[in-house]
């Protein structure tokens, strides 16, 4: 029976439960729903478990498990921590896995054996779910660990500067408050899948000892307990397994006169199991350009049907240059291998100086590095040199209840000029010039369970996103007006001029008429002589803002992390000052908790 048919009069539960309960059911797809009941169900034995043995559930209680925090923001850390849960689990040790913002740092204090699991992101930055716990740890409230085992694995990408920065800040705070490092510390690129594997193999066998004795030692009294939150069913197709979409539409959406090109993509799941909810992204996995392909085979003098392997992979150079190896995005490790397998000591000196690798590897993408030093080498000895090609992920623009069997995106197609060649981003360039519409491109869904909707469909929503920060707006009022939510919608939206760069504008006019938005504040910088952002148009309705936060309104922004986001919340906390009589402090712990509450998002990149 569907929830919205229950008879309140025969449920057990108030009317407010109940309320709250048909509001989150509306926000599930079905086999989230199937995992929530079985969660209850399990929840619900424990219980009655309880209830029977009394004493011996308590002594199960002390008994610690393998604490697993996760700080995820694309997934990739939280993937790593569930499979640490069920390796864990499979070993028959107790587990409990904690998303970091649902995790109280007063609860450190009751820890015996801690695994970190975290990205990074941006200059070295926490993802957001991490924030509070990450600052804790570094706050005169920290508690004493000393007698904590901890092992920490951290996932980045080695191109930025700051690599893995939060799992270094994580393993010294930790080690800083008396734990003892167990297993040292591991710091992972985008193509992490099989270290981390061993690395999961090694902690749990080092845990493994300490956790079963003292399991052991209360055996005679210990009620199995749901430590571990069990993992909803998953669809089939996922990173390591993409599934094959169509391609059915890649439409400009900025003028012609427009500094960017942005395209609008549709993409066809017909035929899987993929279901998204709005705030999720989707990867898209491309194919290399095979002009780019070409110059590099004939840089280097080899031979593109030569055969290579990718770890037991036979495939042909070609082959793998045009779809496995990363030939765009340029990272450190390129250079380091390239110039040791070509014996080029210009580059080597590069490798030397981190500030002068920094500034090399930004004006270039991997195709340049090889054209302008090319060296010897054998076909093998260059696949050896690259990184396996990683999907990029972008902001879904769309809702299931409105699209049914499709996805759509909002992609902005980076391109620039260097060394006097026109230059285009690996998947956006792929998408806009090289992938012909009913082509079939590889996709998988990304959860994001840090930007979501409100349950309570009553509630008012504030969301910022210039530019193509608009994608899950889009899908969020597609999902808004599926559910016939009565809460107010306000969107700020921002990008150089209204008559080139108005995304969407057709539908989102038509949500003002039909009254879904409430209300929409534009930011157009190039349109005046004095540039107008988000923030300011933010600062102008300051307390309007204020007012809608007051009673209860959920804000999130999406888009540029570098300064867009850092200057929303800025503008915010002024926001706050101003309107509601708070000092600096204040303002600050107002933000915090509207964080904690999860009233505050950001998917920013």
């Amino acid at each position: 029976m569907l929830l919205g048919q229950l008879n309140a009069a025969a449920s057990p539960l108030t009317q407010e439960q109940l309320q709250k309960l048909q509001g989150l059911a509306g926000e599930l797809n079905p086999i989230q729903q199937a995992w929530v009941s079985g969660y209850l169900a399990a929840t619900a034995n424990a219980a009655t478990l309880t209830g029977s043995f009394g004493q011996s559930a308590a002594t199960a209680v002390e008994s610690a498990p393998l604490t697993i925090l996760y700080g995820s923001q694309t997934g990739n850390a939280k993937g790593v921590a569930v499979k640490i849960q069920q390796q864990a689990e499979a070993k028959g040790l107790a587990t409990k896995l904690v998303n970091m913002s649902d995790y109280k740092p007063a609860n450190l204090k009751k820890e015996k054996f801690i695994v970190v699991a975290v990205s990074t992101y941006g200059e070295g930055e926490p993802p957001e779910d991490a924030e509070t716990l990450h600052e804790f740890l570094a706050s005169k409230k920290a508690p004493k660990l000393d007698g904590v085992k901890q092992a920490v694995i951290g996932l980045g990408d080695s191109s930025y500067e700051f690599f893995c920065q939060t799992a270094k800040d994580f393993e010294s705070r930790l080690s800083a408050l008396g734990a003892e490092v167990l297993v040292p510390r591991i710091d992972l690129d985008v193509d992490y899948e099989e270290q981390a594997d061993a690395w999961i193999e090694q902690a749990l066998n080092a845990f493994e000892p300490e956790l079963k004795a003292q399991q052991q030692a209360g055996a005679s009294n210990v009620v199995a307990m749901p430590f571990g939150v069990a993992q909803p069913a998953q669809s089939q197709y996922n990173k390591q397994n993409p599934f094959a979409a169509e391609l059915t539409v890649v439409q400009k959406i900025t003028g012609r006169n427009s500094s960017k090109d942005v395209r609008h993509v549709e993409i066809s799941l017909e035929g899987s199991d993929i279901t998204y909810q709005p705030g999720d992204a989707l990867g898209v996995y491309f194919l290399n350009d095979e002009q780019r392909v070409d110059e590099v085979l004939t840089v280097l003098g080899l031979d593109g049907n030569a055969e290579v392997k990718l770890g037991e992979q036979a495939l042909s150079l070609r082959t793998a240059l045009t779809e496995n190896l990363e030939l765009t995005q340029s990272y450190p490790g390129f250079v380091e291998k390239y110039a040791a397998a070509t014996g080029n000591e210009e580059l080597a000196a590069i490798v030397e100086d981190k500030a002068a690798l920094r500034a090399f590897i930004e004006a270039r993408q991997i195709f340049d590095v090889i054209k302008q030093f090319p060296g010897k080498l054998d076909a093998q000895a260059l696949v050896e040199c690259c990184r396996k090609l990683q999907a990029r992920l972008y902001s879904i623009a769309s809702s299931q209840a409105e699209v049914e069997e499709e996805v759509h995106l909002t992609v902005s197609v980076v391109e620039f000029d260097a060394f006097g060649e026109q230059h285009f981003g690996g998947c956006s360039g792929y998408l806009a010039h090289r992938a012909e519409e009913g082509v079939k491109v590889k996709v998988f869904s990304e959860h994001n369970d840090n930007f979501r909707l409100p349950a309570d469909d009553n509630k008012p929503v504030i969301m910022v996103g210039p530019g193509t920060g608009i994608a899950p707006f889009r899908a969020f009022l597609q999902e808004r007006e599926a559910r016939e939510a009565q809460g107010e919608n306000w969107l700020f939206f921002g990008n150089p001029n209204f008559t080139e760069d108005f995304l969407y504008q057709v539908e989102i006019q038509k949500y003002v008429k039909d009254g879904l938005l409430n209300r929409v504040d534009l930011a157009f910088s190039r349109d005046q002589a004095e540039k107008i952002y988000v923030q300011d148009r933010l600062r102008e309705k300051g307390a309007e803002v204020y007012a809608w936060l007051e009673k209860g309104a959920h804000f999130y922004v999406c888009g540029d992390a570098n300064r867009m986001a850092k200057d929303v919340h800025q503008a915010l906390l002024d926001i706050v000052k101003a309107h509601g009589g708070k000092d600096d402090e204040q303002a600050e712990q107002y933000l915090k908790t509207l964080r904690s509450e999860n009233r505050y998002q950001k998917d920013v990149y």
